[in-house]
């Protein structure tokens, strides 16, 4: 009874969580915050830049992406 009572709760709690990007979703929005900073250098942005990409990316996606998963796309836009 108790664990009906919790699992519906759950149910409504998580209307009010902001949604979780996708994989494609964050690469996309890293993408962006990369090309932007790039821009702003006045150069391309690489692997050197990782903390200042990191740094904008925790801003604009807290809450709605796994961090872990941001990181990876963070290399992965600076490598290319």
């Amino acid at each position: 009874d108790m664990a009906d009572k919790e699992a519906a709760e759950i149910v409504v709690l998580q209307a009010y969580l902001p949604a979780r990007l996708g994989a494609d979703e964050v690469l996309a929005e890293v993408k962006k915050i990369v090309a932007t900073l790039a821009g702003e250098l006045g150069r391309a942005a690489g692997p050197g830049d990782m903390g200042k990409v990191m740094g904008l990316v925790k801003a604009q996606l807290a809450g709605k992406a796994d961090m872990g998963q941001v990181s990876a796309a963070v290399k992965t836009a600076l490598a290319g």
